[in-house]
């Protein structure tokens, strides 16, 4: 069902819980994302330029969300992370940016339609009534439907190692192990969208000019109850972060405003590691 490259049980990171608990305040827990596109200037001094836009957090990969709504399949408990997600759709620059400024530097377009990625990301949270913020650095892999299949791509296999390095068997969860499947807990992503929402893959391409009427496929306002529509499942994508940097900056008061920085320190030999914090002026 899955090829994962997972830990052994172990603890949450240090900013786990606080972070979660700030997220379940929020009347919708927004977030700024950034990501770099190819700098449209060849005589620039850097190659990359910034791109931001605001995204809504999916909880953690791996720890879907409960939704009464969501008649999906659900994986069994299995697997904890400290990887935070959202939804995007293939047709969005981001996804290309994740692809193009990863290792791999794919850049055309049927390079990017599967599961990979890995480029520099960035996502910050601002949890005004906390007087909060968190600031994510690191970098984002895109789930796609050919996370599970008969053959793995380059891309496959680098999210299953890269975000199944982070992912953590919970007490208990080596005996349903060989049940847990990537495709399951995608399409558990999806149907925890509201048809609204799963409606909006069936959009017309988005950032295209508005000429004439769209295709009868592709309109606007569309709602989508079938959890394996095929258009708006061949758009629909999950981007997992994987962060190597946390900073949590508390300016609630101004006489003990604080910055603790937490840092993943990964295990030269095997890729796993742990976290370190420290504690900054703000």
């Amino acid at each position: 069902m899955s090829t994962t490259t997972h830990t052994r049980p172990s603890p949450a990171a240090p900013w786990r819980s606080a972070f979660e608990s700030h997220m379940s305040e929020m009347p919708s827990p927004e977030f700024v994302f950034a990501s770099l596109h190819s700098s449209p200037d060849s005589k620039t001094p850097t190659p990359y330029v910034p791109r931001l836009r605001f995204c809504i957090y999916r909880g953690m990969w791996s720890q879907l969300p409960e939704n009464k709504h969501n008649d999906a399949p659900k994986n069994p408990r299995v697997y904890d992370s400290d990887l935070p997600t959202f939804t995007t759709d293939v047709r969005m620059q981001k996804v290309g940016e994740l692809f193009e400024s990863s290792a791999g530097k794919a850049s055309k377009d049927e390079q990017v339609q599967g599961s990979g990625g890995g480029g520099p990301c960035e996502a910050v949270f601002w949890i005004k009534e906390k007087g909060m913020q968190w600031r994510m650095k690191g970098t984002a892999f895109i789930v796609a439907p050919d996370i599970e299949g008969p053959e793995e791509s380059s891309g496959v296999r680098t999210v299953k190692s890269e975000v199944g390095g982070r992912m953590r068997i919970v007490e208990g969860g080596e005996e349903k192990e060989g049940k847990w499947s990537w495709g399951t807990e995608l399409t558990g992503h999806f149907g925890n969208c509201s048809p609204g929402m799963r409606g909006s893959w069936r959009n017309p391409p988005p950032g295209t000019p508005v000429k004439g009427e769209p295709d009868k496929d592709h309109q606007l306002g569309q709602k989508v109850t079938d959890l394996h529509d095929p258009i708006a499942r061949s758009n629909f994508r999950v981007v997992v972060i994987k962060p190597d940097e946390v900073e949590a900056t508390d300016i609630s008061n101004p006489e003990t405003a604080r910055r603790h920085k937490y840092t993943f320190v990964a295990d030269a030999q095997d890729g796993k590691g742990e976290w370190t914090e420290q504690e900054l002026w703000p």
